[in-house]
C-alpha cells in the first residue's frame, strides 16, 4: 500500500506530514520511527498526521509522533505546517481552523503575507498539570542533575517544557543538560529543554533539546513556554521576537490565564509516496 505523504519544515524543525482523511491506513509507532530515520528513511524531526475531528466543534484531529516513535501532545511549528498543508490540499478552504490535538484544541490563522498565527491557549503552570514533581508552583525551581543544582522554569503548552536561562547561546550545554533533564524523574512523562539567552526586553534566543528528538533546529512550543518564563520571571516584556538556529518566531503573551499567540512560517519542502 502506498500512502501520499508531504516533507515540510517550520524553521528548520521538519514533518513528514500524513493526510488520513482522503487516505486510509492505521499509523503505528514503529512507522514513525522507521520513517522517521534520517539515513535509511524519510528522516524528520516528528510525524504529523491529519484525521477527521471526533469533536464537531474543530475541523480536525491532529496528532504528533517523534522520530523515536513516541506519541506527543503538542508541536507548534507542526501546527504552522499544518495550517499550510490542509489548505494547500484543500482539505479546506478556512483560513481560520481549530485543530484538536492530544494537548487540547488551538485555533490556526493563515494570514495574506504567508505567515501563520497559531492561539496555543494559556499556559498550565500548576506542577500536576505539567507534570513536573514539586510541592507547590513556584516561577522557578531547583533541580539535581547528577549532584548540581540546575535553576528552571516548568511549563506546560499542552506538552512539558523546562526553560534554563543561559548567558551565551552557544556555549549553552544543549546536549550534555537535555538529555539528563529530559529523563529526570521529577518530569514523569519526559520533558523538552528550552536554554534561553535573553538580549533585551524584547529579543532572545534560544536552543531547544526535544522529547524524542535531540536538539531540533525550531520548537514552536519551546519559544511560547520560553516566552511564558522570561514574561513571568520579569527578564522580558511582550511581544517577543525569539530567534532559534532554524529562523524567528513571534511571541505575545498577556498574563497568567491568557493565551500565547505565535506566529511564524510554513514552508513546503516536497511530495513522496511511501509504502507502508
Amino acid at each position: 500500500m502506498l500512502l501520499r505523504f508531504t516533507k515540510m519544515h517550520g524553521l528548520g524543525n521538519d514533518f513528514m506530514v500524513l493526510d488520513l482523511v482522503s487516505q486510509h491506513a492505521h499509523i503505528q509507532p514503529k512507522h514513525a520511527k522507521m520513517w522517521g530515520d534520517r539515513h535509511t528513511g524519510i528522516g524528520f524531526d516528528q510525524l504529523l498526521i491529519v484525521e477527521a475531528p471526533s469533536n464537531p466543534d474543530v475541523d480536525f484531529r491532529y496528532r504528533i509522533f517523534n522520530s523515536d516513535g513516541s506519541e506527543v501532545e503538542q508541536c507548534g511549528n507542526g501546527a504552522r505546517c499544518f495550517a499550510r498543508f490542509v489548505l494547500d490540499k484543500r482539505l479546506t478552504a478556512k483560513r481560520q481552523i481549530r485543530v484538536e490535538t492530544k494537548g487540547g484544541i488551538i485555533e490556526l490563522d493563515v494570514r495574506n503575507d504567508g505567515q501563520i498565527g497559531v492561539n496555543m491557549g494559556a499556559p498550565r503552570l500548576v506542577p500536576a498539570d505539567i507534570p513536573f514533581q514539586a510541592p507547590e508552583q513556584a516561577l522557578s525551581y531547583q533541580v539535581d542533575v547528577d549532584g548540581t543544582p540546575v535553576d528552571l522554569a516548568a511549563v506546560s503548552m499542552g506538552n512539558p517544557h523546562a526553560v534554563l536561562r543561559v548567558s551565551d547561546i552557544n556555549t549553552a550545554p544543549v546536549h550534555e543538560l537535555g538529555p539528563k533533564i529530559e529523563h529526570h524523574p521529577r518530569f514523569p512523562a519526559r520533558v523538552n529543554v528550552g536554554f534561553l539567552q535573553v538580549i533585551d526586553r524584547h529579543r532572545a534566543q534560544l536552543r531547544v533539546w526535544e522529547r524524542g528528538a535531540g536538539e531540533t533546529q525550531a520548537c514552536g512550543t519551546g519559544a511560547c513556554a520560553a516566552a511564558v518564563a522570561a514574561i513571568s520571571q520579569g527578564w522580558m516584556d511582550s511581544p517577543l521576537l525569539i530567534d532559534l538556529p532554524g529562523g524567528r518566531l513571534s511571541i505575545e503573551w498577556a498574563g497568567p490565564g491568557q493565551p500565547v499567540l505565535m506566529t511564524g512560517p510554513a514552508v513546503r519542502v516536497y511530495e513522496g509516496q511511501v509504502r507502508l
